[in-house]
């Protein structure tokens, strides 16, 4: 690299010694617009649509993306892109202290839509666009976690379904795009989510239709007959920029990025091939296209994600503080292997193309990487929306076909004694849950009335009311508040 320079288009030239677009960035067709543009798409979507167009050939280069911020905090990024033509650094961050840092060309434009609505409506109308992709977080999607019900009264939705309003919602732009579309005559593109949610393009579907309805019924039945909402499985931990990224990424290769990316170097995409245009050959760029992601989304949930939570409390209550640290214990990394090879494992059905036991070494070897800094007290948090998903409907399914949950119900009580708030040197623990204000009281409750806590039926359901479950979990409760964490493990797994 000869000398710093700012990242830009014009620039791209005189970079040497890291990988950039080779692709003529100026040929690029936006058919992708993607809603929510952060980290996590930057160093995953993107990345496989920039290796996409790396493919070259007309077909390839039709799959350029628009990025678009809806909420006050995406001008942040609009100022980072723009100026840098959509270009930015991905830095993957290997076990071993290696490091890679490429240039990522896939993002060709970036809209505000507060600055003009209009201007996003008509990009997301233009034929071009065949996909409207989505990393919005699961409170994006404006439904209730307790009862799944698009959220009505929520009051930039109410905004939005007055009659003639400017769309400001990611509901009624995409809803006022596809009016259009419908009346032009130009096929409805294909909503593409993208988040971390299960049965996410179940979730898409449900939540736009909902808000269609209510906004132009005629046009709600055009879209549940005419656009498609693929589910997929994304995977990739990508922590959030830390300050001292950007000098890192300019002193190495005098790169100068306004918000550069780093993420972990595994990299996994399973998509359902259910698409209402066109879409691109992403099989040829690693993405596993199938037709049922739900056996690839449990194997994610039931091993990586209830994986979390199995080291995450333990690992908080020995005093690790980072996720690395938890699981290079030979104690925590026994449990990760055990709990998922004798109670993960069994309530997952096939999953074609992975050997199980090469994506749990992979799992151990990604909790272990130091680089990425993955910190135990992410891992720990909304624990009341996690544990029901990951780990319950593993306890049930262990349950109902006859087989130990010791593990699992282990898990449970870690969640217990470090509900209560308090350490093992009687250092205060800050639980930051949604529901703290009920679950505190009741995790400390549970030392006079033992089954206090998981007789939460919101929760739990009723396996308080089942021995199998119980037993076990009472038992590493009591020896966590007796005998400590690392003297508990020791016994569970002796």
């Amino acid at each position: 690299m000869s000398g710093s320079r700012e990242l830009s288009q014009s620039q791209l030239p005189g970079i040497e010694g890291t990988p950039t677009p080779h692709y003529d960035r100026t040929r690029l067709r936006t058919g992708v617009v993607h809603f929510g543009v952060g980290g996590f798409h930057r160093a995953h979507q993107a990345m496989y649509l920039d290796r996409l167009l790396a493919t070259g050939g007309d077909d390839a280069l039709a799959w350029g993306i628009c990025g678009v911020g809806v909420r006050p905090s995406d001008a942040a990024m609009r100022d980072a892109l723009v100026p840098q033509d959509g270009l930015y650094s991905l830095t993957l961050k290997h076990p071993d202290g290696n490091v890679e840092t490429s240039v990522i060309g896939s993002l060709c434009d970036y809209l505000f839509a507060p600055d003009d609505p209009e201007r996003v409506i008509e990009r997301l109308a233009s034929p071009d666009t065949e996909i409207v992709s989505l990393t919005v977080t699961e409170g994006g999607y404006n439904f209730s976690p307790s009862t799944g019900e698009f959220d009505t009264e929520n009051p930039e939705i109410v905004a939005d379904l007055v009659e003639n309003s400017i769309p400001r919602t990611v509901f009624g732009l995409v809803t006022e795009a596809l009016r259009r579309r419908r009346a032009r005559g130009i096929p409805s593109f294909t909503v593409m989510s993208c988040d971390n949610i299960q049965g996410n393009g179940d979730v898409a579907k449900s939540t736009f239709l909902a808000f269609a309805r209510l906004k132009d019924p005629e046009l709600a039945g055009w879209m549940a007959e005419h656009t498609c909402f693929p589910n997929s499985m994304v995977d990739r931990i990508t922590p959030a920029t830390p300050p001292d990224l950007r000098a890192e990424v300019l002193s190495r290769t005098g790169v100068d990025d306004r918000w550069p990316v780093v993420a972990e170097p595994f990299t996994q995409w399973v998509l359902e091939d259910d698409f209402s245009m066109g879409r691109p050959r992403l099989e040829d760029v690693g993405v596993q296209v199938v037709h049922d992601v739900t056996p690839y989304e449990l194997m994610k949930l039931r091993l990586l994600n209830a994986g979390h939570q199995t080291l995450c409390y333990f690992g908080y209550l020995l005093d690790y503080r980072y996720v690395h640290d938890a699981t290079s214990d030979p104690l925590i990394a026994t449990l990760l292997r055990r709990y998922m090879s004798e109670e993960g494992r069994p309530t997952l059905r096939a999953v074609p193309g992975v050997d199980l036991d090469d994506y749990t070494e992979t799992l151990i070897t990604r909790f272990s990487n130091p680089a990425i800094a993955d910190t135990i007290s992410r891992l720990c948090q909304d624990s009341s929306d996690r544990i029901p998903k990951w780990l319950v409907p593993v306890i049930r399914e262990r349950l109902a076909a006859g087989g130990d949950v010791t593990l699992a119900a282990a898990v449970v009580a870690g969640w217990t004694r470090y509900a209560e708030g308090i350490d093992e040197h009687g250092e205060v623990i800050e639980v930051a849950d949604p529901l703290a204000d009920r679950l505190v009281p009741l995790a400390r409750e549970s030392r006079t009335e033992p089954l206090a806590f998981v007789a939460d039926t919101e929760l739990f359901g009723d396996l308080a009311l089942d021995e199998r479950f119980t037993k076990p979990y009472l038992a590493a409760l009591e020896s966590l508040r007796s005998r400590g964490a690392r003297a508990t493990l020791e016994g569970l797994l002796a």
